[in-house]
């Protein structure tokens, strides 16, 4: 009877018990998948097709003109595609590793270790996931002028890397490590990182994944940063450049074409990171995880 009823919940192969799941979920599935299927269809259309009423969701004729003409435009600009690019990769590399240090230190300070205002401290991260970045966006501008960073890659970096929803979500990993596990490998003698690292890090591989992931979208996507406190175009990102360009070209037919190749070029990244970080991750919950 145990056996029959492992088959019938958890099979190895395909049963027919399966059925009522994949009715449910194959629509779900497509139904998320479209928006994805139109960016990239999308991006492919020729003039005619972008303009047809009726719109079309698939392409008939697909073309590169739009990644021609985006092309040619960004040939034509002063300061080289390339300088975008490089500035946007690097902002981004060196954003993602500075929000997963800060936030897994600081929630595994908040988690297990014994300090004064540690509750208040949780508390303020707490409050702080109320507000939206629009709402401090004048007090965010003050402290980057004071500390006189304007101008400069620090001014990408450090207004992103505070991130309130990662450091919760970290915590919530270390909160389920077993207190006497940390004990006893102090007690081998081992320090507060070499317990971070060795212990706690391999229990919160999940939400590092995670954070990873919100980390390289917030940051690769991020215009308001280049508009707000960068003033040298060289030191601008790709992002503030793909804006700018699809706006400024945004009246004409062109711009149109332009607009969805660029989307889809600064689109590809984020699913391609989250391709890889999803089954990292789903594969560290399934054997890293503490029972």
């Amino acid at each position: 009877m145990a056996s029959f009823q492992g088959t019938k919940i958890n099979p190895t192969s395909f049963h027919k018990s399966q059925l009522p799941f994949y009715l449910f979920l194959i629509p779900l599935a497509i139904l998320m998948l479209l928006p994805i299927l139109f960016i990239f269809n999308h991006a492919f259309k020729p003039q005619s097709e972008l303009f047809t009423f009726p719109p079309r969701f698939f392409v008939i004729n697909p073309t590169f003109d739009n990644f021609m003409e985006l092309s040619r435009v960004t040939s034509a600009t002063g300061i080289p595609f390339s300088r975008y690019l490089i500035n946007s990769i690097f902002v981004t590399t060196i954003g993602v590793f500075v929000a997963i240090t800060i936030t897994s230190l600081s929630a595994y300070g908040l988690s297990k270790l014994h300090f004064k205002g540690k509750k208040m401290l949780f508390e303020i991260n707490t409050i702080a996931l109320m507000f939206v970045p629009i709402a401090v966006g004048i007090p965010r501008y003050l402290i980057i002028a004071k500390m006189g960073i304007i101008d400069t890659y620090f001014a990408h970096i450090l207004p992103l890397v505070v991130m309130p929803v990662a450091m919760f979500l970290i915590k919530q990993f270390i909160d389920q490590t077993p207190n006497e596990l940390i004990e006893s490998a102090k007690i081998d003698g081992a320090s507060e990182m070499q317990v971070f690292l060795h212990i706690i890090r391999p229990i919160i591989s999940p939400a590092i994944a995670t954070v990873g992931i919100l980390a390289f979208q917030a940051i690769w996507n991020d215009v308001a940063t280049s508009t707000t406190f960068i003033n040298d175009e060289s030191k601008r990102t790709l992002a503030f450049y793909m804006m700018s360009l699809t706006s400024a070209q945004g009246n004409t037919v062109a711009g149109q074409g332009m607009a969805a190749a660029a989307g889809l070029l600064m689109f590809v990244p984020n699913l391609v990171l989250f391709i890889f970080l999803q089954s990292k991750v789903m594969n560290t919950m399934a054997h890293s995880g503490i029972k």
